[in-house]
């Protein structure tokens, strides 16, 4: 090493050690108490700071990218989390999608919802990240005109699936609308969304709830049962806006 301590090794100079990165000859540093350093020059040691620089950069650069982006989940996160929900008991999210609307501002849902238990359920609300929850959502027709209940028309038999959707948005063929916020939830627009779609066709970004669930009433042999449903986050890649 080219670190010298006690006395028996002061006279001996940098010179007489040899090590990788070093020149021969190079004079030494003798410290107040006695220590003699050698001084780091050479090829190696510039290509070293060098090199360390570069990595300091990039993780700066990296940091700095996920704090402009916070809505940006990486593609792993959204599969891991569409796995999740299609697995969930005793309602699953089959199938879901999230659109912006630029006339009003509002990031619209597609939830295609399947009760997987064994017994029928009603659902009754949809839960938000922040713990507020919607009763209610809007539709246009399919028997719906203006406010409607979900527990009117959200009623399940095993296996059976319903959804929601804005027609304009989604194209399928009834209207029952519902909405994400990041704030509280208000009439058919569930709040708590750490992150919403974007008006921006290139980058819409992506809808993320580090927590959603359902309130629903479960009916077994002759008995209703209020229960809740709180999952993981629900992630889903935003398509471009309308």
């Amino acid at each position: 090493m080219c670190f010298l301590l006690g006395k028996k090794h002061q006279a001996q100079s940098c010179g007489s050690v040899l090590t990788a990165g070093t020149l021969k000859g190079q004079g030494a540093i003798r410290s107040s108490s006695g220590a003699t350093y050698c001084p780091l020059h050479g090829q190696g040691a510039t290509e070293y700071l060098v090199l360390l620089a570069v990595v300091l950069i990039v993780a700066l650069v990296s940091v700095a990218l996920l704090g402009f982006f916070p809505g940006m989940a990486s593609d792993s996160q959204i599969t891991q989390s569409q796995m999740y929900w299609k697995s969930a008991s005793p309602i699953s999210i089959v199938e879901s999608g999230a659109k912006y609307k630029a006339s009003d501002g509002y990031t619209y849902l597609y939830l295609r919802l399947r009760n997987t238990g064994s017994y029928p359920i009603r659902l009754t609300a949809l839960v938000g990240g922040d713990g507020t929850k919607i009763t209610q959502y809007f539709g246009t027709n399919c028997g719906v005109s203006g406010y409607a209940n979900i527990s009117d028309n959200f009623y399940f038999g095993p296996g059976e699936e319903k959804y929601f959707a804005y027609i304009n948005a989604f194209g399928l063929p009834c209207d029952l609308q519902v909405a994400a916020r990041t704030t509280a939830s208000t009439s058919y627009s569930v709040g708590g969304a750490s992150s919403i779609c974007q008006n921006s066709t290139a980058s819409p970004g992506t809808l993320d709830y580090k927590s959603f669930g359902f309130e629903y009433i479960v009916y077994i042999d002759g008995q209703q049962i209020t229960k809740k449903q709180v999952g993981m986050d629900w992630i889903v890649k935003c398509m471009p806006p309308i």
